[in-house]
This record gives structure tokens, C-alpha cells and sequence, in this order.
């Protein structure tokens, strides 16, 4: 395992992301992919945008991440599974994962935004979506894991169901630590969810929340005061330490992507000096391994 992070905490406080990277001690990131396939340049200024729409675009970008010293770690999508033109967006998330290989990605991030409806129905219809993206780029070797994102995709029963209804090798789970703690899960059942769900995980989303003490293990309803109590890692209820060797013991090999939504909270100091305690902690634990 390795620390990454989100690219989009670096531009608006460092200038650029390899000028972020280089604050925080890193060397990789996650980087989202918009539908009109564009990117934050690795080394433009203040989060300008650069296109990955050609061979030539995704070369270029690859060649300078390179020249830089970085590399792109995984592909952020905010795909939608229940769009109206379901053909051009399945397109699109192919295109992301097309572009990913070339990037050197290992991994892809895929929302869980879809059709309402049933459990059965849902899950069904996700699966067939997955099972289209799997097939166009089985020669791509980039991993899928779907994130725990939203009021449906924290289900544990939508996951299990749709992991298992595609039963690839090469899809599982973006495990975003604190997400199934804000859709209202007490913490010890957050705990035995990625458990479960460890030895299929293929892409992290590490961040954290700290919950008063009398909160932490009654059901919640969802996102509760999550702007209050959204905390960086080494503060929240979440146990790093526990949480980064239960994912080592599963196998998983990939990126723990920084991902804190407690900075809008505080200043820019304060928030580099947040976003360096964390990546400074994640390494003291992976070190400890």
C-alpha cells in the first residue's frame, strides 16, 4: 500500500498539484475524469483544465507526469447509471478507463448513482451496466471499485448484490472509510462492513469523522451534522491504525487516497498543515507494518 490523495485539495492551496504533492511528500493521485473529458493539469496553475479527448492528449499527459516525477493512481468518475442517454454515458466511463491504462492507473473509482426502484431492480440494472464497461476494456487491466456514495450506495446489500450478480476479478469496492459512518451506521458496524468488504476492495477513499462520544454506535439518520464533525484522520472515530492492517491482511495493495472534507472548516494554513498531518500519519502506520 502507498498514500495518494484527491487532486482536487491541491491547486487552490499550493498552485498546482505537483507543487501539492511535493508540500505533502507524495508522488501520486487520484484524478477525476469530467464527461467532457477534461483533467486538472498536473502543473497548471490554480486547477486549470487540460483535455484527455485524443491519444495524443493522454500521451502528453502521461509524459509529463513522468517528466515531473508523479503518477496518476487512480480515475475519479461521477458517473450516472440512471442517465437518460445510458449508451453515450457507458461510453464515456470506458473512455475513462481506456485513458486510465495509458496514465498507468490501476484502479478506477465508479459513483453509484442510478435508477431508483427495488433492491433487485436496482442491482440488476447496475450489474448489467458493469458487466458492458468490464467487457470494452478487459484488455485495459484497470480495476473497478464501486464507492459507498450517496443515500442507495451505502447500502451493504446494494454492494454484496451487484459484486456478486457481475462476479469479476476485476470489480469491487472504492471503500470510503467514513461514508457508511455518515449515512448513519454505528461505528461498530462500520467496522465489520469493510471487514466484509476488505478482501474485495480495489480503491480507498480515506477520511474520517468525530462523532460525539454518545453518537458513535446508535443508527443516526443520515449525514448528520457531517459538516460539524468531519475531522482529519488522526482525530476521528475511525482507527487508522486498525483500519489500514485489516486491509493489508485482506491483500489489498493499492492507494490510500486522501480524501478530508474538514478542511472548508479552516484556513489555508490550517489546512496545509491538516493535509500534511495526514499523509504524515498514514505513512507512520504503513511503516509499522
Amino acid at each position: 500500500m502507498y498514500v495518494s490523495i484527491r487532486e482536487c485539495h491541491l491547486p487552490g492551496l499550493f498552485g498546482t498539484i505537483k507543487a501539492g504533492l511535493g508540500y505533502l511528500g507524495l508522488d501520486c493521485f487520484e484524478l477525476e475524469y469530467l464527461h467532457d473529458k477534461t483533467v486538472i493539469g498536473v502543473d497548471t496553475q490554480g486547477g486549470a483544465k487540460v483535455s484527455l479527448a485524443t491519444d495524443a492528449d493522454i500521451d502528453a499527459y502521461a509524459k509529463k507526469c513522468k517528466d515531473l516525477g508523479v503518477r496518476v493512481s487512480a480515475i475519479l468518475l461521477h458517473n450516472n447509471f440512471g442517465a437518460a442517454d445510458l449508451d453515450a454515458e457507458l461510453d464515456w466511463v470506458i473512455s475513462g478507463a481506456k485513458a486510465g491504462a495509458k496514465l498507468g492507473a490501476k484502479a478506477m473509482r465508479i459513483d453509484a448513482k442510478m435508477i431508483e426502484g427495488t433492491l433487485e431492480e436496482r442491482t440488476d440494472h447496475f450489474a448489467v451496466c458493469m458487466n458492458k464497461i468490464l467487457d470494452a476494456t478487459k484488455d485495459t487491466g484497470v480495476e473497478m471499485g464501486i464507492e459507498n456514495h450517496g443515500k442507495l450506495g451505502n447500502e451493504q446489500e446494494f454492494i454484496d448484490l451487484v459484486l456478486n450478480k457481475v462476479n469479476s476479478p476485476r470489480l469491487g469496492a472504492t471503500i470510503d472509510t467514513a461514508n457508511f459512518y455518515w449515512y448513519g451506521y454505528p461505528l461498530s458496524r462500520v467496522r465489520s462492513i469493510i471487514e466484509h468488504l476488505a478482501s474485495r476492495t480495489k480503491h480507498t477513499h480515506v477520511k474520517n469523522i468525530n462523532y460525539p462520544a454518545d453518537q458513535r454506535e446508535i443508527q443516526r439518520e443520515i449525514g448528520w451534522e457531517y459538516g460539524k464533525y468531519a475531522s482529519s484522520l488522526r482525530e476521528g472515530d475511525i482507527d487508522m491504525k486498525w483500519l489500514v492492517p485489516v486491509l493489508a491482511k485482506a491483500g489489498y495493495k493499492g492507494d490510500l487516497c486522501i480524501e478530508d472534507e474538514s478542511l472548508g472548516r479552516y484556513q489555508p494554513d490550517q489546512q496545509k498543515a491538516i493535509l500534511k498531518d495526514d499523509a504524515e500519519y498514514l505513512k507512520e502506520i504503513l511503516a509499522s507494518l
